[in-house]
C-alpha cells in the first residue's frame, strides 16, 4: 500500500490574520494502488446488486431485438426482474424500473422507457419484415454504401438503441452521479457517525458508507473479470464501454485512468474518515464521467449528418437513435457548478424537436449540426 498526501486548499470568504482561519487542510489518506480493500483479512468491496443490474440490461438489450417478446414479457423483465435466461437473475429480488431516473431527471424520463416498450413490441415488432417509409415502422436498408438494416418505428428510430443509450444515463450515471456518491446518499442517517465509529452492516465486513460508495463504483466497473486491473470492454449497452471509446478519442486519453483512481482515493478516503477527500474525488468522477455522455449526445448527431451525406440513411437512423438516448441522458450528469448540461426540459424539448413531424425522416443535416453545436455549448466539450 502507497502513501499519498492530498493537499486540498480552500479560500476563507473572510480576511483574518487569525491562525485559526487559515484553511488550508493537509490530509493523509492510504492508498492502495487499485481497488482492493479489506478489514481483518477481509475483502470489503461488494456490489453484488450492480453487476445483477448490469447482467440485466445486457439481456434486456437482446430482447428488444426480439420480435417473439411481448409487452407483457419485456415488461417482466424491466419492471420485474424476472423472465430473464438464468435463474440467478430472476430471482435476485432486483429489477431495472426501480433504479431508472430515481435522482436526477423527472418522473417523465421514466416514461419514456415503458412507452418504449408499448411501441416496440405493438408497432415495430408487427412490421419486423415489412419495408418501413416516412410514418411507416419495419425494416430499412441501405442498398449501397454500408448496406446497414434497421428496424425502426414510423420516426425512423431505433428503439432497442434509443432504450439501451438512454439507459446508460438514467440508470448507470445517475445511480453513480446523483445517487451513490452525493453527499446526501453518503451522509444520510447515521452513516458518518457510523463510518468514523466502524460501525459495520450486520453480518457484513463493511460500513455503509463504504458499501454505498462500492455500489456506485458497481454501476461502472460491476462487469469486470478484475477490478483490480479493469478492461472496461464489456459490451456496447455499458457506461464503461463508452468510457473505454472515450478514452481511446485523443482528446479524452487518460480519463479512464482518472475515474478509476478517484474511485479508489474516495473509498481510501472513507477508510480514513476523511470527507473532504472523498468528496473532492466523487466530484472527479461526476464530472469526468459526464463527459461520456456529453461527448456521445453530439458526437451521433454528428455522425448522423455524415450518414445523410454518404446516402446512407440506415446508418443514419442508427446513429441518431443513439444520439437521441444520450440526449435523454444528459439530464442526470453533472458539471463543476452541480448543475446536469441540460436540465429535464431542455432535454425534452431536444427529443421533441427530433421527432417533430415524421422525425428522422424529416431531419435537415442543418438542424442537426446546429443542436450538436447547442449541445457543445452546455457540455463545454467539442465533439467530431
Amino acid at each position: 500500500m502507497k502513501k499519498i498526501l492530498l493537499v486540498l486548499l480552500s479560500i476563507s470568504s473572510s480576511i483574518s490574520c487569525s491562525s485559526d482561519d487559515n484553511n488550508d487542510q493537509i490530509s493523509q489518506v492510504l492508498v492502495p494502488d487499485n481497488y482492493s480493500f479489506q478489514r481483518a483479512g477481509n475483502n470489503t468491496v461488494s456490489f453484488l446488486g450492480q453487476t445483477t443490474r448490469l447482467n440485466m440490461a445486457v439481456e434486456l438489450k437482446d430482447a428488444l431485438g426480439d420480435p417473439s417478446k411481448t409487452e407483457t414479457e419485456l415488461n417482466a423483465m424491466y419492471l420485474s426482474g424476472t423472465g430473464f435466461s438464468s435463474d440467478e437473475l430472476n430471482n435476485s429480488g432486483k429489477n431495472l424500473g426501480g433504479k431508472t431516473a430515481s435522482y436526477g431527471g423527472s418522473t417523465t424520463a421514466k416514461q419514456y422507457f415503458t412507452d418504449w416498450i408499448i411501441e416496440v413490441t405493438g408497432v415495430v415488432f408487427p412490421a419486423w419484415n415489412m419495408d418501413a417509409s416516412e410514418g411507416i415502422p419495419g425494416l430499412y436498408t441501405d442498398e449501397g454504401g454500408s448496406g446497414r438494416s434497421v428496424r425502426i418505428n414510423g420516426k425512423g428510430l431505433e428503439i432497442d438503441q434509443a432504450f439501451t443509450k438512454g439507459l446508460i444515463g438514467a440508470l448507470a450515471a445517475d445511480q453513480i452521479i446523483n445517487g451513490y456518491l452525493s453527499s446526501a446518499k453518503l451522509d444520510s442517517g447515521t452513516n458518518i457517525e457510523d463510518n468514523n465509529n466502524n460501525v459495520l452492516v450486520e453480518d457484513k465486513p463493511y460500513t455503509t458508507m463504504e458499501h454505498f460508495w462500492d455500489e456506485g463504483f458497481g454501476y461502472l466497473y460491476g462487469k469486470e473479470v478484475d477490478i483490480t486491473s479493469p478492461t472496461l470492454e464489456t459490451g456496447d449497452v455499458l457506461l464503461n464501454y463508452y468510457l473505454n471509446s472515450l478514452n481511446k478519442n485523443e482528446s479524452y486519453t487518460g480519463i479512464a485512468k482518472v475515474i478509476y483512481d478517484a474511485f479508489v482515493h474516495g473509498r481510501a478516503a472513507i477508510v480514513a474518515k476523511n470527507y473532504t477527500v472523498r468528496d473532492a474525488q466523487a466530484k472527479l468522477i461526476k464530472v469526468n464521467l459526464s463527459k461520456v455522455i456529453g461527448d456521445k449526445a453530439a458526437h451521433y448527431l454528428r455522425a448522423g449528418v455524415s450518414s445523410f451525406e454518404a446516402g446512407n440513411k440506415a446508418d443514419a437512423f442508427h446513429f441518431l437513435s443513439e444520439a437521441y438516448g444520450f440526449i435523454l441522458s444528459l439530464q442526470f450528469t453533472q458539471k463543476e457548478d452541480g448543475n446536469p448540461y441540460l436540465s429535464n426540459s431542455e432535454v425534452t424539448e431536444k427529443l421533441e424537436s427530433l421527432m417533430a413531424g415524421n422525425g428522422f425522416w424529416d431531419r435537415t443535416n442543418v438542424e442537426l449540426i446546429a443542436m450538436a453545436d447547442e449541445i457543445d455549448a452546455a457540455t463545454g466539450l467539442v465533439t467530431k
